[in-house]
């Protein structure tokens, strides 16, 4: 389930200011600070040994739709499992806080992923899971934890057809925040 906690960035992130699994909740308190947040139907299934190919063959209509558009011309599929012979040192990246300069959109097709978004003076983690398309703008604070044990497809859009290009702000933020596990 979809789960949201907002804490203040300066403080102890014990005590988060509010949680909601209410997706209508989310998706406002997202709102107010210029996050996209829907639900949307991942209904397809994939084979367990899906390549990246066959996700973006499987949802061509969702893809379509989000790059009608024309502001999304560039789209890829990641998928990580807890055999990824890479998990470790990808998670440590994504750990970091960072931007982008241009949005950051996924669409959730299956397992999670926790986004944690800086804005202002409070820290957002949204629980990302199947069926969520998250719009996060450029130049938006965050990190991403995918786990110890990682389990998830995500449909990505990009402005850049360079793809994922970060630039880190080398604040350690990241570290005092609940993970994924």
């Amino acid at each position: 389930m979809s789960h949201l906690a907002i804490y203040p960035a300066g403080g102890s992130p014990a005590v988060p200011s509010l949680t909601s699994s209410d997706p209508v909740t989310i998706a406002a308190a997202l709102a107010e600070r210029g996050i996209g947040f829907e639900r949307w139907p991942a209904a397809e299934s994939l084979p367990a040994a899906a390549s990246p190919e066959q996700v973006l063959a499987a949802y061509a209509d969702a893809i379509a739709r989000v790059q009608a558009s024309g502001t999304y011309p560039t789209v890829d599929a990641i998928r990580l499992g807890p055999e990824h012979p890479d998990r470790e040192a990808l998670r440590q990246k994504f750990l970091s806080e960072h931007t982008h300069s241009e949005d950051e959109v996924r669409f959730f097709v299956e397992g999670r992923g926790l986004f944690c978004l800086h804005i202002g003076e409070d820290v957002l983690q949204v629980l990302c899971e199947r069926n969520d398309f998250l719009k996060v703008p450029a130049g938006t604070k965050h990190w991403f934890d995918m786990g110890s044990a990682p389990n998830f497809t995500a449909i990505r859009f990009f402005d850049n057809p360079a793809g994922w290009v970060a630039q880190f702000t080398g604040d350690p933020i990241a570290e005092r925040f609940p993970l994924l596990d």
